[in-house]
């Protein structure tokens, strides 16, 4: 005798006959359904009859699968999304978490999505698909990008969660990769920058120390420790100068630390209004090299799961838009030389 196979949906609405078709998929998507205790997440999966095999779990979320991103908002994508843990790419000039006089963060935004309160940009994707168990979820913040640093990362949805996930962070196993596009060369192909940095008093600017300075400073002080490699150089226009890019490895975490440290390197990055000092106080309608913004991305995140833990977990996020065009110019070499001075 043949034996019968039809979509997974069929038979989980066989053997829960009362239940509405889209709460069955929603089951599905959220991981609720199992056959011989193996998840499955396509409702539309063909398998033959599962008989007895065919479980349903308890109502809480598990893991959202995601695909390549769900875009949530014009600056924020759902990456991943579980009882522990969120994993968003946060665009260039979006905050990560609220702040003084500055509620639209990427946090608020992800909150506002699962409580039901915002509706997907793309609809047609998200809009009809977040499983009901995951709006009980309320994400915490654990680090955060800058605001105007676009890329990967990661934010808790329970406060045990989010204490792992810190303890991760002040142990150095959380393993976070960016890209940047500097202006000049580095002296070596692959080093390491340490220093320490001090927080100047209104928290806008780091410091770079020495270490005699930094002991004397005590707790203000913090060490501060990044890995580079160069991943490509470009000459510019008319022969003034290189850009070059850079994959960089943090091992601590300071407030700004790739950007001053990448300055005292004598690597200022492109578009920095802060530690470029050709941008600070430069004429805003003549910049050295046109970009908007620090050219700094977030493109790897790595962790060990934290609920339950054991389990290593890796995101990445691709360039964005306006630093995909910044290297294609790059490449090009259509980038201009630096104006020349008036007067």
């Amino acid at each position: 005798m043949e034996t019968k196979v039809s979509p997974l949906l069929d038979w989980v609405l066989q053997a829960h006959p009362d239940t509405p078709k889209t709460r069955a998929k929603q089951w599905i998507r959220a991981g609720r359904v199992s056959v011989n205790g193996v998840v499955l997440r396509q409702p539309h999966q063909l398998i033959p009859d599962p008989g007895d095999t065919l479980e349903l779990g308890a109502r809480h979320a598990t893991t959202l699968a995601c695909g390549p991103g769900w875009q949530i908002h014009p600056r924020v994508a759902l990456l991943y999304l579980d009882a522990a843990l969120a994993i968003v790419n946060k665009g260039p000039g979006l905050i990560s978490v609220p702040a003084p006089n500055c509620d639209l963060s990427a946090l608020s935004i992800l909150a506002d999505f699962l409580a039901g309160r915002l509706r997907a940009w793309d609809r047609g994707v998200a809009g009809r698909s977040l499983p009901p168990a995951y709006r009980r979820l309320q994400p915490l913040p654990v680090h955060r990008l800058d605001q105007y640093t676009s890329g990967v990362f990661c934010m808790a949805t329970n406060p045990a969660a989010r204490a792992r996930l810190i303890e991760q962070l002040k142990a150095h196993t959380m393993k976070r990769e960016y890209v940047a596009f500097v202006e000049g060369r580095a002296r070596t192909p692959k080093g390491t920058w340490r220093q320490w940095l001090q927080l100047s008093p209104d928290e806008l600017r780091q410091h770079v120390l020495s270490e005699k300075p930094a002991s004397a400073r005590g707790a203000e002080a913090q060490e501060a420790i990044t890995h580079y490699e160069v991943i490509a150089e470009y000459p510019l226009a008319g022969g003034d100068g290189f850009v070059t890019k850079l994959r960089l490895r943090l091992e601590t975490g300071r407030k700004h630390q790739i950007r001053a440290q990448a300055a005292y390197a004598g690597l200022p990055l492109i578009g920095d209004r802060t530690y470029h000092p050709a941008y600070r106080g430069h004429d805003p309608a003549n910049p050295p090299i046109e970009f908007p913004r620090q050219a700094l991305h977030a493109e790897v995140l790595c962790l060990e799961h934290p609920d339950p833990p054991g389990t290593r977990m890796s995101w990445t996020a691709a360039l964005p838009p306006d630093l995909r065009q910044l290297e294609s110019a790059l490449r090009s070499a259509r980038l201009p030389t630096r104006p020349p001075s008036r007067g």
